[in-house]
């Protein structure tokens, strides 16, 4: 344990800096460093987690109540590869006219989606009604990519 004089002379004579890193222990602590240097190191290590950092996108896929089954799994693919880049997804069934007496063929289609998937996604927003559209947000369930990851490396 050095006195804060002694510190000072310390870091004259290696050129270095005397930054304080826990002013609240007792006795204080500090460190005999390059601060630019490390201000540097610190910049830089903030840059690389934003650059990490990803935002989650909602994208949206539109429905009908009376969609065909193959088109139903073209545009299921297609979510299931927003899937895959970890983004979310809003399904949309679009109701026109008088198809909005028969509500239950547009839940029908959003189980049936929700079917396709077998268990691979976690509903983040349950099935409801937002004006004439039925919407469900769907994610990937925990766990889910990593799997698929390790059966992809298991079979190369």
């Amino acid at each position: 344990m050095l006195s804060r004089e002694e510190a000072l002379a310390k870091a004259r004579e290696f050129e270095l800096d005397l930054v304080e890193i826990a002013e609240k222990a007792n006795p204080p602590v500090a460190k005999l460093i390059d601060y630019e240097k490390f201000r540097y190191q610190e910049e830089k290590k903030e840059q690389q987690a934003r650059k990490n950092m990803r935002e989650v996108e909602l994208k949206e896929i539109w429905l009908s109540p009376r969609i065909a089954d193959h088109d139903l799994e073209t545009r299921l693919k297609k979510a299931n590869e927003f899937l895959a880049k970890g983004n979310k997804v809003k399904l949309n069934v679009k109701f026109k006219g008088r198809e909005m007496a028969h509500p239950e063929t547009g839940y029908k289609v959003t189980d049936r989606a929700l079917e396709w998937f077998n268990g691979r996604v976690a509903v983040e927003r349950e099935t409801k009604f937002e004006g004439r559209n039925l919407t469900t947000i769907i994610g990937t369930a925990k766990g889910t990519t990593e799997k698929e990851e390790e059966t992809e490396k298991n079979e190369n």
